[in-house]
């Protein structure tokens, strides 16, 4: 009985607080390595194709980051010796989680001033407290001044932003998290300036997709430290975490010509491809004090079909990130999707079954298991090309963010590639934070009620970790 109640008890946490990958706030404080994301390209359908951390990094990383702070290590017998100095781009203060609140805002936006100085405004008068700007876009072009080898080379450079520095200060000003997005493997610009990085086919021609677009190979080792270098760059320039989009395989029709080089993939599959590529990024740039995350399909978490087809493993990829994002725009779930007839037009319950299927695909993993927090993209914009559809606004997105609460998860990003938010769906500051206690006293209660219980069952256990919907007094910011 004891044994059976201590699971529950296991698997409530981790439904209520999410199973993390990072330790307590002490481990934060000892470490000494770390810190404090974006032109949008958007699909046929007039949406983005691909948008898509409570705590602190691992005891391991902040042992690391401990002895990096003393300078060097003592030998067998107790004398101190001098430590190598590690090959980094530059030195960043520790790493300081940010529970986000954000939105999207493409370079052109962040590069045109009055539009991103009312943005900052609503960001000052509502719960906001993070953008996701473009840094390496749709077009593999990097969005302001970078002087990088590789970015030089090729000339990658189309500067929307005029001066980065200045709007990462205001942004810094005014308390706001500055995220870095980084387009991975779908690269035109350089498929085209690299071509032997890139996909090809029998004939030995550059690959491209039904649009014409050019992709790099994500196999190839040359594509990785590009990807590095851009986001270590970003990183010195004063973005605190870079968080990848397209990291995978094109699912396009057009996908069938490509032809692999057995010495590009040496035995591996996607799958493995995309995981070694994360795993070698978190390494990288953590060590570098950046937090890292990525952007997967909202269906690879419950379609090994689809996971297999992208690349992108739920599971796995949890383990080597600080962050994972899942796109879960109830727009892009097909009618009978989790039972419901058109996921579009119940946008809270889309968005909850699609992050419960999270839940249980993340609690399935090994208990000692490193894992990412979750933090959703949600849809702030209307699906007007689907069949059955319904207008988003001031509702919709509250819903969807409600859902995320429900689940057990507290971190969210929303996305409009016209970058036009419903402002009126957020809170303020002061009711956001009332919320917030509200939720964390909701949970604590029910967890203590469990383990008073002793005898839940597993379903008893799942529906303890909903959160009531937001009281009356919790207003949205006008």
């Amino acid at each position: 009985m004891k044994r059976w109640t201590a699971v529950c008890v296991l698997v409530l946490a981790c439904m209520l607080f999410g199973c993390s990958r990072y330790e307590p706030s002490a481990e934060i404080e000892r470490s000494a390595a770390g810190i404090e994301a974006a032109g949008s390209t958007q699909a046929e359908d007039g949406t983005q194709e691909e948008a898509d951390g409570e705590e602190e990094s691992t005891a391991a990383a902040a042992a690391s980051g401990s002895s990096q702070e003393n300078g060097g290590s003592e030998n067998s017998e107790g004398q101190e010796t001098e430590a190598e100095e590690p090959i980094t781009i530059s030195t960043y203060p520790p790493r300081n989680p940010v529970k986000v609140k954000g939105i999207y805002v493409s370079a052109y936006v962040a590069g045109t001033e009055d539009r991103m100085d009312s943005i900052i405004e609503q960001v000052d008068a509502t719960e906001l407290n993070a953008v996701v700007i473009d840094v390496k876009d749709d077009q593999g072009r990097i969005t302001f001044a970078m002087d990088s080898p590789t970015v030089n080379e090729i000339g990658a450079v189309q500067p929307f932003i005029g001066d980065m520095p200045a709007l990462i200060a205001k942004l810094k000003e005014h308390g706001i998290y500055p995220i870095a997005r980084v387009v991975a493997f779908r690269d035109p610009y350089l498929a085209e300036q690299k071509p032997e990085w890139s996909l090809h086919t029998a004939d030995g021609s550059i690959y491209r997709d039904s649009q014409g677009l050019a992709w790099v190979n994500p196999y190839r080792r040359e594509v990785w430290d590009y990807l590095i270098e851009v986001a270590k760059k970003a990183g010195e320039i004063g973005f605190k975490e870079v968080q990848f989009d397209y990291i995978r395989f094109t699912v396009d029709r057009t996908m069938k010509d490509v032809v692999f080089d057995e010495a590009d993939t040496q035995g591996r599959d996607k799958t493995q491809a995309i995981t070694e590529f994360i795993t070698y990024a978190y390494e990288e740039l953590a060590s570098e004090g950046l937090f890292v995350s990525a952007d997967v399909f909202g269906t690879i978490i419950g379609s090994q079909e689809d996971a297999a087809s992208v690349g992108q493993d739920y599971g796995e990829m949890a383990e080597h990130l600080d962050y994972l994002c899942p796109m879960i725009y109830p727009s892009h779930y097909g009618p009978g999707n989790f039972g419901i007839e058109y996921p579009d037009t119940q946008p809270y319950d889309t968005v909850y079954q699609a992050l419960r299927g999270s839940k249980d695909v993340l609690a399935a993993r090994a208990d000692d298991a490193p894992q990412a927090v979750v933090r959703p993209w949600l849809q702030d914009f209307t699906a007007s090309y689907l069949d059955t559809y319904i207008e988003y606004g001031d509702e919709q997105v509250r819903q969807q963010i409600q859902a995320v609460y429900d689940v057990g998860y507290d971190e969210w990003i929303l996305w409009d590639a016209g970058v036009s938010y419903h402002y009126g769906g957020l809170l303020d500051p002061e009711a956001a934070a009332q919320e917030e206690a509200q939720i964390a006293a909701e949970r604590e209660a029910a967890l203590r009620a469990l383990e008073g219980a002793g005898t839940a069952e597993p379903e008893d256990a799942a529906s303890a970790g909903e959160t009531a919907a937001a009281p009356e007094n919790l207003t949205p910011a006008e």
